[in-house]
């Protein structure tokens, strides 16, 4: 099988490419160390070069103003955008809204996706996606304490999230909850809910510090009350008890365009480690890579990159021709493996930089701190295992 992309699609990233290291690789040193806030005006100018270019919202479908590309092209243009910090939100196919705006499309009614579908595409609106909790588990989406009880034409929540993802300065919240507490399968008791974070009762307590960051701006995870939030039961998503389906369809491709986004970081600090281990002299007359530890270094990366990459795109292959149910062993595999090569390619890039890369002169630090909830984020590593594990032995 092979994985190389269309003509068609390998022009596109060729300009994606090229957009990237011209406008905005130079943006990183001159923006460290700002917020969101700060460089939004300069980004929104790069947003709409890309518009301009054609090249908005590759993975989004084009009646809503997007690419309409399929997810094998959408993926590789994740690995191309992963590079740089930017990439992404610039060519509006940021994370929450991105899998935020697949589930409107596929699950959304009419009025759904024209109020919010299409602001959220166009880059008009920001949403955010609140399923985690406090006091249960992050990777069960079976079992919440959040409710949404029937009053009337209303749903009124009640519950206590955190880590919901982007909610400082969203114009709303896709929520689960628990709608339907009786139902004898636990797959069928939670539902997804739009809730406009203007709403009376929808609390931002505050946004979590994490990794020494402040947590402000953009991206942000911040812990959220809900207190009586009454919302109309048009907003429900795809009807009552299908929030668990909801999030197996939003997570598989999401996971697909994470891990992607990882090898772009990968490449990133690949490309960093060789060209630093090429010019930093170790002696006189020898520079780091003449030693044979960081030759092994560069393989043993080298075999990360590639062995992550095939993975993903099987994946992806999968999803596109079968669907994400018959890819939920393969979707698993890639989680939890692409998170742990991710963290050993930073790692090596580190140690050949040394104290320079402690420090902030180059994006590695940051690729550290910030790439570590890798191993957790979308379900923790060992909770994929055992699902992989129990999948292949039920072969048996």
């Amino acid at each position: 099988m092979s994985f190389e992309p269309s003509e068609k699609t390998q022009a596109i990233l060729d300009m994606i490419n090229e957009f990237v290291d011209k406008e905005l690789v130079p943006m990183e040193a001159e923006m460290k160390g700002k917020e969101f806030y700060a460089w939004e005006p300069e980004l929104a100018k790069k947003r709409q070069m890309v518009r301009d270019m054609e090249l908005w919202a590759p993975l989004h479908p084009k009646e809503y103003g997007g690419m309409g590309l399929p997810l094998m092209d959408t993926a590789m243009i994740f690995e191309a955008l992963g590079r740089t910090p930017f990439g992404l939100y610039v060519f509006g196919c940021q994370a929450p809204d991105a899998g935020n705006a697949e589930i409107l499309h596929k699950f959304g009614t009419p009025e759904q996706k024209e109020k919010y579908l299409r602001p959220v595409i166009e880059g008009k609106m920001r949403s955010c996606f609140s399923m985690t909790e406090v006091e249960v588990a992050g990777s069960n989406p079976t079992w919440l304490l959040t409710t949404a009880e029937k009053d009337g034409d209303d749903y009124v929540i009640n519950g206590h999230k955190w880590f919901t993802s982007s909610a400082d300065g969203s114009d709303f919240a896709i929520v689960m909850a628990e709608t339907n507490p009786e139902a004898e399968s636990r797959h069928k008791r939670a539902s997804m809910i739009i809730v406009p974070t203007d709403t009376p009762g929808f609390n931002l307590v505050r946004n979590i510090s994490v990794m020494g960051h402040s947590g402000e701006g953009y991206p942000s995870h911040a812990e959220i009350s809900y207190q009586n939030c009454r919302v109309p039961k048009k907003n429900i998503l795809g009807g009552e008890g299908m929030g668990f389906v909801l999030a197996q369809e939003r997570l598989g491709p999401g996971r697909i365009h994470h891990c992607m986004r990882w090898i772009g970081i990968m490449n990133h600090s690949f490309d960093l480690m060789c060209s630093y281990a090429k010019s930093r002299r170790r002696t006189p007359t020898q520079v780091l890579a003449d030693s044979d530890i960081i030759k092994s270094y560069v393989a043993d990366s080298a075999a990360d990159i590639l062995s992550s990459r095939l993975m993903v795109l099987n994946a992806a292959h999968i999803i596109q021709t079968r669907g994400v149910k018959d890819a939920m062993k393969d979707i698993s595999i890639i989680k939890f493996y692409v998170a742990n090569a991710l963290q050993r390619v930073i790692d090596r890039a580190l140690q050949v930089h040394g104290g320079l890369g402690m420090s902030d002169d180059t994006p590695i630090a940051a690729y550290y701190r910030q790439n570590r909830d890798a191993r957790f984020i979308d379900g923790v590593d060992e909770v994929h295992k055992i699902s992989v594990a129990r999948r292949i032995l039920k072969e048996y």
